[in-house]
């Protein structure tokens, strides 16, 4: 397989392309806007057709490229049908599976951050979005959270996955970059070492975190696929 995991340092979002040499057919999970022209250079230089893009959910920090990359590329756009983007090509749901060439991707249902989160598990893998981060977990405090949705999404959706599966999540704030299923039921600070749903929610009621710093513009844009956005100058951090 072919495997990159693509980072913007602005928002500390990471961006996952996988494909299989055979098909040259490729996707993208969790595109940011800003890093476009990255993107289309990465596929050409690797020979690939990209045939989809995937969200994990609508984002609030970044505006995703879905949009632009249908025009520009002809890929469909993938999300979950709760995620109340009705702008995607395909809405899927819970537990159904479909191929990208030689790709088997799983749709697994993971609300709690936002209603419409997924997670997707590729073969030893699986992309957890903002649902599972490595010694951590989304926040659940706007945008349809719910601490005990999001409990249930982890400890009996993902934490029930083989031990050994990779995670690979859709940020990171200190360098971090894939961990595992064993690994976050061992030391998640927020969910590990079997910590009840009742001692999650109490930390989550505490994070004290601030107001997120793009929300205004890419939650409405993100609603479009980022078509709202694609002529309006980029998200930066002023």
């Amino acid at each position: 397989m072919i495997f990159r995991q693509l980072f913007e340092p602005d928002t500390c979002t990471y961006t996952y392309l996988l494909a299989y040499e055979t098909s040259r057919k490729a996707i993208l999970i969790d595109t940011v806007a800003i890093e476009i022209d990255h993107y289309i250079e990465l596929l050409e230089s690797l020979n690939l057709n990209l045939v989809y893009t995937l969200e994990t959910h609508v984002h609030a920090d970044h505006v995703t490229c879905a949009s632009l990359l249908r025009e520009q590329l002809g890929s469909k756009s993938i999300v979950h049908r709760d995620a109340g983007s009705m702008c995607a090509d395909l809405l899927v749901t819970d537990g159904i599976s479909f191929h990208v060439g030689s790709i088997e991707i799983k749709v697994l249902h993971t609300p709690g951050h936002t209603s419409g989160c997924v997670s997707y598990a590729v073969d030893d893998r699986v992309f957890t979005g903002d649902s599972l981060l490595i010694n951590g977990c989304g926040r659940t405090d706007f945008q349809q959270g719910d601490s005990a949705t999001m409990y249930h999404s982890i400890t009996e959706k993902l934490f029930t996955l083989p031990a050994d599966t990779l995670v690979y999540p859709g940020h990171d704030y200190t360098g971090k970059r894939v961990s595992c299923i064993a690994q976050e039921i061992a030391l998640n600070s927020r969910l590990g070492q079997h910590k009840t749903m009742a001692e999650f929610i109490e930390i989550m009621q505490n994070l004290d975190l601030p107001y997120p710093k793009y929300i205004d513009e890419a939650l409405p844009a993100n609603k479009t696929c980022g078509a709202d956005h694609a002529h309006k100058a980029p998200l930066r951090q002023g």
